[in-house]
C-alpha cells in the first residue's frame, strides 16, 4: 500500500494489508530466533511473481530493530547514525494529526534497522526452485544495492550501475545452521566487507539472512518459524 500527500488520522495501517498477502504463502515464514537484541515489529515485506497459472514465486522479508544495549533502550548506543536530512524528517512534527502507526513508524527510524534481513521464498514447482546459493546471492546483492549504494559505487541510476562483485563463486556450502532447533546444511557468503549472508533449504522453499557485519556481535544467527 502506498500513500501520498497528507494522510488522514484514520488511515489504515499498511501492515494489515501485508498480513493478508502473507497468508498466500503456503509455507511458514521464518525469521531469526527471538532474542532481546532484535525487535520484530511485524514489518514484513511481500514479493510475488505470477503467470497465467497463478503465483509461481512468493517471498516474505522480515525487518528488525536492533538494540545494541537491550537492557536499556534509552542508551545512546542504540541510536542510528543519521544524516541531517533524516534527523530533521524525524524531528519535524507536522501541524496536522497523523495515524498512530505512522508516528510509531517514524519514531523507529531513530534506531538501526536490519532491513529485509530474513527472506523466506517459496516456488510453486520444484523445477522452478533456485539453489540456496543462488537465492543467497540474490538476497545479498539486493541488500547491498539498497543499503550500501555509496560503499559500492552505486549512483542511483539503474541503467548505469557497476556490476556487484558478489557471485555464486563467493558461496561456501561447508556450513550448517539451526532451523527451528534442527541443524541443517547451509550456504554462506562471508566475503563482503559490509554484510554476512547465510541460507538453507526448508520444506517447500528457501530461507536466507543478510546481516550487517558491523552488528554481528549482537545477533544470534539461527532461524525459527515466526509465530
Amino acid at each position: 500500500m502506498r500513500f501520498e500527500g497528507i494522510l488522514p488520522e484514520d488511515a489504515p495501517d499498511p501492515r494489515i494489508e501485508r498480513a493478508k498477502l502473507l497468508k498466500l504463502i503456503p509455507i511458514p515464514v521464518l525469521g531469526l530466533v527471538p532474542q532481546t537484541s532484535l525487535e520484530d515489529v511485524d514489518d514484513v515485506g511481500f514479493q510475488s511473481g505470477a503467470d497465467d497459472r497463478g503465483y509461481f514465486e512468493l517471498a516474505a522479508s522480515v525487518t528488525y530493530i536492533l538494540w545494541r544495549n537491550s537492557k536499556d533502550h534509552s542508551d545512546s548506543i542504540n541510536l542510528a547514525d543519521l544524516d541531517e536530512d533524516r534527523r530533521r524528517a524525524i524531528e519535524d512534527v507536522p501541524p496536522w494529526p497523523r495515524p498512530a502507526w505512522l508516528v510509531e513508524q517514524v519514531e523507529r527510524l531513530r534506531y538501526p534497522q536490519l532491513w529485509e534481513a530474513v527472506r523466506t521464498t517459496w516456488h510453486r514447482d520444484p523445477s522452478e526452485r533456485h539453489s540456496v546459493g543462488n537465492m543467497l546471492v540474490d538476497h545479498v546483492n539486493h541488500i547491498l544495492m539498497n543499503q550500501y549504494p555509496q560503499e559500492h559505487g552505486l549512483n542511483g541510476n539503474p541503467w548505469d550501475q557497476p556490476t556487484l562483485e558478489v557471485t555464486v563463486r563467493a558461496v561456501n556450502h561447508r556450513v550448517t545452521v539451526l532451523v527451528d532447533g534442527v541443524e541443517a546444511p547451509a550456504a554462506e557468503i562471508d566475503t563482503d566487507p559490509f554484510v554476512y549472508g547465510i541460507g538453507a533449504e526448508v520444506e517447500g522453499g528457501v530461507v536466507t539472512a543478510v546481516l550487517p557485519r558491523a552488528e554481528l556481535e549482537h545477533i544470534r544467527i539461527q532461524f525459527a518459524t515466526r509465530r
